[in-house]
């Protein structure tokens, strides 16, 4: 099988040229000679079956971040037959560097200029033909974005796989990698032969925005003021689509399931209706709301506004030891935190990583994100609804701002903040839906790994001993609840709710089938019941304890793994727990005394 890499510099549009080209078909895989994880895809090139892995984006073959190490390992570890090397067309005369670099290296390549129309807005002139022959490579000039360009690209690199040249050796890379290469002289000399640019170029649109956008007194209201109508829009679309599938999913149980059990024994009706439907039916009702909030997200991100976030919260994260960047690890949190612990690879200094990676496990996940939604729809009204869930938002801010405080004299850093703004671009459909799609998959595809067993096992310990009432206090379940209760009590959380939390330690995403298993309740009568056991005060408790307390398996694994320190792994889980039980206690306590 040929393999394909494709590499270039971070924000050059490497993620939507890999969807375009595989089509979203990817997978996450590790390589050999590597300890991450890389996407790839299969393709069909020139008659030949080839995998495209999308390598993280580099500024510098030669430098040290992790991202640039994860790179080199893997071209001096792996046979490539083909290296598409992806450029932005405006800032070529910053970004060529990294083709001499890799031409360097004498592998097979096609230099693809993205972005050319944003190229031609600011007056930039390309001659390919002529750059084509003096790096001895086909130059195309392509728009990711809108697919312009890409056939003849694709042409290209088909013409190349199908010369079958012998793969990339990795040991002559290995070696040809720890030369130092006179690079800037011939960057240089290209650019000036081949690439016209004018005196001044700006993009009046992006400045304009940028004058409000980035103002020093209005920028972080109008960000928060941004997120906050976003959260509205959330709820007012996603509210009546999360009831017409609750509908649909109730009336399926009445209609097929219940008759088709009727006959069954009480035990495997009870496992089945009441244990693995309810679980999984209640958590698949509040898949619109996710698929909508990560569709908003993509847009949001690929527009290029996240990048003027973390510009504007740098003075503020510097004063914790932080940077921008980390506060842009934070929002990718927001959607998972596995992929934001990793992403803190692009980080050169250790301690600013290891601090980074302390906090955002305090990000509000997707998955946390579902059971604030259930528990918000139960309790509170819908016009109440988008203040909770931002109050939520504020106070994983705040949480992880307090950490960051904490910790920095254990972990200071004296690295420089560098944060190159892109010009800001309206995403297309096919952007964010491709985007959305994928977080959703992801999604999808950790819930399914968890829910059902979850589910199942909470039915088994309330349903057991068999010989006491369904979840009553002589059940295993009740028993643990007694157990906790001296811990959770003061929080306002009672036995059921301690249940949900415990099985919430594997996945958050089984809290709510856990609560629907518990009840023997879905849908609209399981928030009917909600209301009733619990108050908004111990709701709120609720919700603050399992925005803060420790994360899920995945991303416990995954700070050990990029920590490399089962140390920093526990000081994690110890701290976020102890900051979850003091602040739902101040929370909880402080209500009831002024007699909420």
């Amino acid at each position: 099988m040929k393999r394909i890499a494709l590499l270039g510099m971070p924000n050059t549009g490497k993620s939507t040229l890999f969807n375009r080209i595989s089509g979203a078909s990817a997978r996450v895989g590790n390589w050999p000679g590597i300890t991450v994880d890389l996407m790839s895809a299969k393709i069909l090139i020139g008659g030949h079956i080839a995998e495209l892995i999308d390598l993280p984006g580099i500024y510098d073959l030669h430098g040290f971040s992790e991202d640039e190490q994860v790179v080199r390992h893997f071209l001096a570890s792996n046979a490539v037959d083909l290296v598409i090397i992806l450029l932005n067309s405006s800032q070529i005369d910053r970004q060529l560097s990294l083709v001499l670099q890799i031409k360097k290296l004498q592998l097979p390549s096609v230099l693809a200029l993205n972005m050319a129309d944003e190229a031609k807005q600011t007056g930039i002139t390309i001659d390919t033909v002529s750059l084509a022959k003096d790096l001895k490579m086909p130059v195309l000039q392509i728009s990711a974005k809108y697919g312009d360009g890409l056939p003849k690209a694709l042409q290209a690199a088909t013409a190349i796989i199908n010369q079958n040249q012998p793969a990339s050796d990795p040991q002559l890379i290995s070696k040809l990698l720890q030369e130092d290469n006179k690079i800037e002289q011939e960057m240089d000399a290209l650019i000036q032969h081949h690439v016209q640019i004018p005196t001044t170029f700006t993009d009046n649109t992006t400045d304009k925005l940028d004058k409000i956008l980035l103002h020093k007194w209005l920028g972080l209201p109008l960000f928060f003021a941004a997120m906050f109508m976003l959260f509205q829009f959330i709820f007012s679309v996603g509210k009546p689509l999360q009831d017409g599938l609750a509908w649909v999913l109730l009336l399926l149980r009445t209609s097929i399931l219940e008759p088709i059990f009727a006959s069954s024994p009480a035990w495997l009706s009870g496992l089945m209706l009441d244990g693995v439907y309810n679980g999984v039916s209640t958590v698949a009702a509040f898949v619109p709301i996710i698929v909508l909030f990560f569709l908003v997200m993509a847009m949001v991100e690929d527009s290029g506004y996240l990048s003027r976030a973390a510009f504007l919260m740098d003075a503020l994260m510097a004063r914790m030891g932080l940077d921008g960047r980390g506060f842009v690890m934070m929002l990718m949190g927001f959607g998972c935190n596995v992929p934001a612990l990793m992403g803190t690879r692009i980080m050169r200094s250790r301690p600013m990583r290891l601090l980074t990676m302390l906090v955002i496990p305090l990000s509000l996940c997707s998955a946390r994100l579902q059971v604030f939604i259930f528990m918000i729809t139960a309790l509170f009204t819908a016009k109440q609804a988008p203040f909770i869930l931002f109050s939520l938002y504020v106070m994983s801010f705040l949480t992880m701002f307090l950490t960051a405080l904490l910790f920095q004299g254990q972990y200071k850093n004296s690295e420089p903040f560098i944060l190159e703004l892109p010009p800001y671009r309206f995403p297309t459909l096919r952007q964010i839906v491709l985007r959305g799609w994928q977080e959703v998959k992801h999604f999808l595809t950790r819930a399914s790994k968890f829910i059902v067993i979850g589910v199942v096992l909470v039915w088994a310990l309330t349903n057991f001993p068999s010989n006491v009432p369904p979840a009553s206090i002589g059940t295993f379940a009740g028993q643990i609840g007694v157990l906790f209760a001296p811990i959770l009590d003061p929080l306002g959380i009672n036995s059921q709710l301690a249940i949900a939390l415990i099985f919430g330690f594997v996945a958050k995403e089984i809290v709510v089938g856990a609560l629907a298993v518990i009840y023997g309740l879905q849908g609209d009568a399981l928030m009917t019941q909600m209301a009733t056991q619990i108050d908004w005060v111990q709701a709120m408790s609720f919700m603050l304890f399992t925005l803060i307390y420790t994360p899920c398996l995945s991303t416990i694994a995954t700070l050990k793994n990029e920590s490399k320190s089962s140390a920093f792994m526990w000081l994690s889980i110890a701290w976020s727990l102890a900051l979850a039980w003091v602040v739902s206690f101040v929370f909880y306590q402080g209500a009831r005394w002024l007699g909420w």
